[in-house]
């Protein structure tokens, strides 16, 4: 019993020192963004779609995925939402991937799109406490690929974390945790999430 609980109470400390170090990753600024063949946005939380945008703009990749958007959201919709404005160029470039409804449709999602358009290296953006999950299930997906991070943090996560914000958290360091065992396992991650897969 001494054994059982001297294991409970180290992994329970392993667990508390992943998750403070998660913590303190997720809410860390975005380092200078490389330029790529392309950039993916996965839909789900604030900035990153403009973020996207906006490094789309600056030339860090010629083309843009949008992946995990509505079937009946367009184009002209994303950019009122996002008070964007883009010529008729530059919007041609954005592509929007309706199929995604889960990180892994993500993956599979970029895969294909990746695949497509003949891409090798691609500006990954999505929230900083996201960030390490989506480049995980992508790299798993589609191993050929150069996945560059771009992680945005909320303005939720700017300031003190609420107990929202830290359930958030819990709960994405849990997913995190929960994507490395499948790795590390070998478990197929199926393809769900993938509309029509």
């Amino acid at each position: 019993m001494t054994r059982l609980l001297q294991a409970c109470v180290a992994l329970g400390g392993l667990w508390l020192a992943g998750f403070a170090w998660f913590v303190q990753d997720a809410i860390s600024p975005p380092v200078t963004a490389t330029v790529c063949d392309g950039i993916v946005a996965l839909t789900g939380g604030e900035q990153r779609v403009d973020t996207a945008i906006t490094l789309l703009r600056g030339g860090y990749g010629p083309l843009l995925l949008i992946s995990g958007v509505g079937p009946h959201v367009t184009l002209q919709h994303i950019l009122h939402l996002q008070q964007e404005t883009l010529s008729s160029p530059l919007a041609a470039r954005i592509t929007l991937g309706r199929r995604a409804t889960s990180t892994i449709g993500n993956a599979h999602e970029t895969a294909e799109w990746a695949r497509d358009n003949r891409l090798h290296r691609l500006l990954v953006v999505t929230s900083g406490y996201h960030i390490r999950r989506a480049i995980l299930e992508i790299h798993r997906t589609a191993p050929d690929l150069d996945l560059i991070a771009y992680p945005v943090v909320p303005l939720a996560l700017q300031g003190p974390l609420s107990r929202r914000t830290l359930f958030l958290m819990f709960r994405e360091y849990n997913k995190l945790l929960g994507a490395e065992i499948g790795v590390l396992t070998g478990l197929p991650d199926g393809r769900e999430g993938l509309d029509g897969a």
